[in-house]
């Protein structure tokens, strides 16, 4: 199979002067688009903007969920990670964006969809004809679409340039006119996007070849705007969009834990959207290297580093398996054992805790286990050692032995049918929660029930602000490790809240014959940074300087 990330990279690696655009001068645009299957990889390229952020592929550098309460990264500044200092010292966001910077790189991949754009009018028509030319045109502007996500997200309103928006054609700052141009709106800016992908959804087919499956289709295109119109508050619009991805066939796969799982023997098809993939032993990644409990470094005599671990705000959110909310405090007087057996199967398909059997082990998070607590300090790192009392599970492989050496080759799945669920059920709630509270609970309950938890009723939800705190908590529950929660957060303005001034915790576990459990703080005694000017970064100084048309964001 030929996916997006194979695509993307492995044939770089075999024909790199055809995929990158700054080579152009070595090989002509004639050479590009003389025969279809050079066209094919030319194109393909701008599906780089997913793996950019994806972190799967990037579990060192672009782990976002280690910016919210959901996640811990465990090192301070070992291995350039930004996610502590980002959150615990003040002097680190006095300007610009700070490690979400991506203003100049995105624009990078803007300009370079643009030319893909009007490439294929100029060369593509005359040899592929026009049917040809609108579904590489609707893949490219799928992909420019999430582009615009990138940096809306993290800046607001953008300077949108198109292919046609330039005085020659491609509007890439080359020409003094093209240069000063102004920042749209929020609004417009995610009008833009969500138009983009509408258009794109037209021309996508609803299946690739098999030679090219993985790449965009109509039911991602429907997928994505349902994601984005959530960020710009068009409900209906996210709602619609949303029903229009199970009309294509959209569904839930039976069970959760093997939609992680490349050879889990589970047919994710219908669940995962859209996907980066990658080949063993040919184009790989270091996921299981950064993210599997330290025990491993012994069993496996190779280095692992467990970059990021749960929370104990994470995993205390997960419900017991009968549905009924899990508690410090009270879950012996319920009838349970210890606190994390009867857990629902999402707990058990995302957290390695102590006690849980993997690989043909045991593991032992308690002071002295094998993958022991190590507390975290504002210097060094843990040592790859958990400093929550948890590991993460979600999208490692148990019983790939091979990655010491070959590394890891599990798939990213970038969009699921459980997230258009979750957004299906905001939209709905957020559009009328008096007139489509039916359609919010249904799309609410259909997550829960791929994994036998009792449904919500409207006497769980009797208005929106209670349903939006139930859906709040079952999108961690669902999406975490996925890369949500942060923006989701931003979103919905609630970062200050949750973020500013709190602490994140874990689970020290002594006496593992009878163990003792404590919760401890894992942020060395320091209230997290989140202030309301974070909501829209600073845009870069050269932008502001250089464009006497764009203005800075306030408060900076």
């Amino acid at each position: 199979m030929i996916a997006s990330v194979i695509v993307c990279l492995g044939m770089l690696a075999c024909n790199e002067e055809v995929l990158n655009l700054n080579n152009t001068g070595a090989i002509s645009d004639q050479a590009i688009w003389s025969t279809e299957g050079a066209a094919e990889m030319y194109i393909t390229e701008t599906y780089k903007t997913f793996t950019e952020v994806s972190q799967v592929v990037n579990s060192l550098s672009q782990y976002f969920d280690s910016y919210s309460d959901l996640m811990k990264s465990t090192s301070w500044d070992q291995y350039d990670h930004p996610y502590n200092k980002t959150l615990l010292e003040a002097n680190i966001q006095t300007g610009g964006a700070g490690p979400f910077t991506c203003w100049d790189n995105v624009y990078s991949r803007i300009r370079r969809a643009n030319v893909m754009l009007d490439e294929i009018t100029r060369y593509g028509m005359d040899s592929f004809g026009e049917d040809w030319c609108n579904v590489r045109r609707a893949e490219v502007r799928f992909c420019r679409a999430f582009s615009y996500y990138r940096l809306i997200r993290v800046y607001g309103g953008v300077i949108i340039r198109t292919e046609t928006s330039g005085v020659n054609g491609v509007d890439d700052g080359a020409n003094e006119a093209d240069i000063h141009r102004a920042r749209a709106t929020e609004a417009e800016s995610w009008d833009f996007v969500i138009k983009e992908l509408q258009w794109a959804a037209t021309y996508l087919p609803d299946a690739w070849p098999a030679a090219w499956e993985g790449r965009a289709t109509k039911k991602a295109a429907y997928g994505l705007i349902s994601r984005m119109a959530l960020f710009g508050q068009q409900w209906e619009v996210a709602a619609k969009a949303a029903e229009k991805v199970k009309e294509l066939g959209g569904d839930l796969a039976p069970d959760y834990a093997k939609v992680f799982q490349v050879d889990g023997g589970q047919d994710n098809s219908k669940e995962i959207l859209f996907a980066l993939y990658f080949l063993k032993n040919t184009v790989t990644h270091e996921y299981d290297r950064q993210i599997r409990p330290i025990g491993d470094q012994a069993v496996y005599n190779t280095t692992v580093r467990a970059g990021h671990v749960p929370t104990a705000e994470l995993a205390d959110l997960y419900e017991f398996a009968n549905g009924t909310p899990f508690n410090w405090t009270t879950y012996t007087a319920a009838g349970h054992a210890d606190p994390y057996t009867d857990r629902e199967p999402r707990f058990h398909a995302t957290i390695l805790y102590n006690g849980a059997w993997w690989e043909g082990r045991t593991i032992q998070t308690y002071e002295g286990g094998s993958d022991g607590f190590f507390a975290f300090a504002k210097a060094g790192s843990t040592n790859g050692r958990t400093c929550t009392g948890y590991y993460l599970r979600k999208y490692l492989q148990e019983g790939n032995v091979d990655w010491p050496v070959q590394n890891s080759y599990q798939y990213d799945a970038v969009l699921r049918y459980a997230e258009v669920l979750l957004n299906k059920a905001e939209a709905y709630a957020q559009w009328d929660y008096g007139q489509y509270r039916t359609e919010a609970l249904a799309a609410l309950n259909e997550v829960r029930a791929r994994v036998n938890l009792p449904a919500k009723t409207a006497v769980d939800a009797p208005d929106k602000d209670a349903f939006m705190a139930l859906l709040r908590k079952e999108r961690c529950v669902e999406l975490a490790g996925e890369g949500f929660r942060y923006w989701d957060l931003r979103r919905w303005k609630l970062a200050v809240n949750v973020i500013n001034g709190q602490m994140a915790h874990g689970v020290k576990i002594t006496n593992p014959g009878s163990p003792t459990y404590e919760r401890v703080d894992c942020d060395a005694n320091t209230p997290r940074i989140f202030h309301e000017r974070f909501y829209y970064f600073s845009l870069p100084v050269s932008e502001t300087a250089n464009n006497n048309l764009c203005e800075d964001n306030p408060l900076w």
